[in-house]
């Protein structure tokens, strides 16, 4: 068995886990909706009350309203991102600690096989991973809006473009937790990690939203990819999706010079 076929079978308990999860997530944010909207005035009225700062913080000082379909999917959908964020970084903790932490790092090594061939197949192992919940995660959600729009007109196209803006943002965070992964001397616990990595960077977006200006949101994928912004004018935003792309790019070829030069200890 290669290595790619091996690491995507030990992923297989995880992507079941988390394509349940975040699917089922998603359903019910939808099936709530139709009851939302019956009552999404008095809603609005009162999130008018609150400071700007503060619904720019929680995604919901977009044009969109609220009570639109396309609004409230991009509301919650920020909640998927946050998701499938901490799975993307989870997986690229793993990409090396696993075998230090399993001690199978010098049986690996001692394998007819080079280390670019394991850094390439451990890879896309976890992106063809990754890829598998983006697809039952957009399909379930494309099913969601058609099922529970109450009625109100939407964009497919719209939610199929955002759909699509998760292979980069998911990409960001393997490709960070591949870099921390290859840095650092041992990581005792990839989930803390992960979620740290995650939460920090969706914190980073609020508090970019609550004081303003563009320097707090410049690393952060959940400014690059606004979910309100790209339901709205149905693409990304150019500028702010670059600086993604040079992120991953950059720690992506960071990651491969460190690990190719990385003594790695089993024990």
């Amino acid at each position: 068995m290669t290595i790619f076929l091996y690491e995507l079978k030990m992923y297989r308990k995880s992507i079941i886990i988390w394509c349940s999860s975040i699917s089922g997530m998603m359903f019910m944010f939808m099936a709530i909706y139709p009851s939302f909207a019956a009552d999404a005035s008095l809603m609005e009225m009162m999130l008018a009350n609150y400071p700007e700062e503060f619904l720019k913080a929680f995604g919901m000082a977009g044009n969109l309203s609220l009570s639109s379909v396309l609004g409230y999917f991009g509301f919650t959908f920020v909640y998927i991102q946050l998701c499938l964020a901490i799975q993307s970084a989870n997986y690229g903790f793993h990409f090396l600690s696993v075998e230090e932490r399993e001690l199978t790092a010098d049986f690996l090594m001692s394998k007819p096989v080079s280390r670019r061939k394991i850094f390439i197949s451990k890879f896309m192992a976890a992106f063809a991973a990754l890829s598998i919940t983006n697809i039952v995660v957009g399909l379930v959600s494309l099913a969601s809006v058609a099922v529970f729009n109450d009625g109100n007109e939407w964009k497919a196209v719209n939610i199929v473009v955002l759909i699509s803006s998760t292979v980069f943002f998911q990409l960001f965070f393997v490709s960070i937790g591949m870099l921390i992964s290859v840095s650092v001397k041992k990581i005792r616990s990839v989930l803390a990690f992960s979620m740290s990595l995650s939460f920090g960077l969706y914190i980073l977006n609020a508090m970019r939203g609550i004081f303003g200006g563009e320097l707090l949101g410049i690393i952060t994928p959940f400014y690059h990819f606004e979910p309100g912004y790209i339901l709205e004018f149905g693409r990304y935003n150019i500028e702010k999706s670059v600086i993604s792309f040079a992120i991953i790019f950059v720690s992506i070829v960071i990651s491969w010079v460190l690990y190719s030069r990385r003594n790695i200890h089993s024990l």
